[in-house]
């Protein structure tokens, strides 16, 4: 996981790549134009809509003094293990509150009269489901309620005198409105879930978004990663150990005959486009290329293992020996092949073109993504603002 955010990291300046939305929805409020966008706080959100990762989707701004209630509470929907969900601030962000998940695990950290605390625990809330979280804060304490159940609950008590609070309050969904660097615990903060139904400290001015427009959210969702036909996810191979001896071993599930595009692509550091793998709803086969060879198989399979060995690339469709394609690599003409994959690139939903550009995309869902053997998390790739790394539409 740390060499797939060092890869993310590195490789994040070449993000900018084609930026279309991935729904054609808008929000209630919206407009065009690059002024600020009203939106009304129990809104059905997308919290997973492209932007920098750290920087709130919608934020709102209240006077302390028209503040009647300290209670929120709204539904949360994921299957994303990580990511920033809920944040509020008093004394332009001297005081802060972080909700997060990390883990799949609810994570709440404060800071409060210079003192910083973070607890996590309660029950996984990455099961695709809706959940009703309830924030509330009862003298010292911030208590966390989920589904009307007690979740997580922190006390805190300073040694300062406490002041009598006056000001601004600032509240935002999907970021945070501070420095990652004073979060005590650190996490990826791209949130691929939604929220509705909120009820913000019973406030009913609109809340912000500088978007131009906001995706809403599929009405049911299955655990994968969706690729909607107009972008791809792009990793640094150095974020893999590919070796020599062992080889290097991709495996993709789904239904590949409800696919159609460019599944896989791999580039050496040469710029040779070395693999590709597709999927044709037209003839219902799945293409797979190795250095021009082309193999088609019938799309009907529902897993895909591809494994690329220092003399042969092996192609095992449902773990069905009798159906497995062996790719020679042609040692004399090609020695030391693997070696330029270490500093390549590996696409996932396109076919790659020049530098990290693409074409040929994917329409479809992956269910699950494995690279040498460990899940690929979609989020620390350079991908299109259209993937939707960790839920499809049901």
């Amino acid at each position: 996981m740390a060499m797939f955010r060092k890869a993310a990291a590195a490789a994040g300046a070449l993000l900018f790549a084609v930026s279309l939305a991935l729904l054609g929805w808008r929000a209630e409020g919206q407009a065009n134009g690059r002024e600020k966008k009203e939106v009304a706080g129990d809104s059905i959100i997308y919290l997973g809509q492209e932007r920098d990762p750290w920087r709130p989707l919608i934020r709102t701004t209240a006077n302390l003094t028209e503040i009647s209630s300290i209670k929120s509470s709204f539904q949360f929907r994921t299957f994303d293990p990580e990511g920033a969900i809920f944040y509020g601030d008093t004394k332009s962000g001297e005081d802060w509150f972080v909700l997060s998940l990390r883990d799949g695990f609810p994570l709440m950290q404060i800071s409060k009269e210079e003192v910083l605390v973070s607890v996590t625990g309660g029950l996984k809330l990455n099961d695709g489901k809706w959940h009703t979280l309830e924030v509330s804060n009862e003298g010292k304490f911030v208590i966390l309620e989920v589904d009307g159940l007690s979740g997580l609950e922190v006390g805190m008590q300073s040694k300062q005198t406490q002041e009598v609070i006056s000001g601004e309050l600032r509240l935002a969904l999907g970021g945070i409105l501070i420095s990652k660097d004073k979060l005590i615990v650190q996490f990826e903060p791209q949130m691929d879930g939604c929220v509705r139904e909120g009820s913000w400290l019973n406030l009913s001015i609109p809340w912000e978004a500088e978007a131009d427009e906001l995706w809403l959210c599929y009405q049911n969702i299955q655990p994968g990663s969706y690729f909607a036909g107009k972008g791809l996810a792009v990793f640094n191979t150095s974020a893999f150990s590919v070796d020599e001896e062992r080889g290097f071993r991709v495996e993709i599930w789904g239904n590949f005959g409800q696919m159609d595009g460019s599944i896989l692509s791999l580039k050496t550091s040469q710029d040779e486009l070395l693999f590709s793998t597709a999927a044709s709803n037209g003839t219902k086969e799945v293409v797979v290329t190795f250095r021009g060879e082309q193999v088609a198989v019938k799309s009907s399979l529902r897993r895909l293992l591809i494994t690329f060995l220092k003399d042969l690339v092996k192609v095992l469709p449902d773990d069905e020996e009798s159906e497995s394609i062996t790719l020679p690599v042609g040692a004399e003409s090609h020695p030391g092949y693997l070696t330029t994959l270490r500093e390549g690139h590996l696409a996932i939903g396109g076919l790659l073109g020049e530098g990290i550009s693409g074409s040929h995309f994917l329409t479809g869902c992956l269910e699950k993504i494995q690279v040498q053997g460990k899940a690929l998390d979609l989020d620390l790739a350079v991908k299109h603002m259209s993937v939707s790394s960790h839920s499809c539409p049901a």
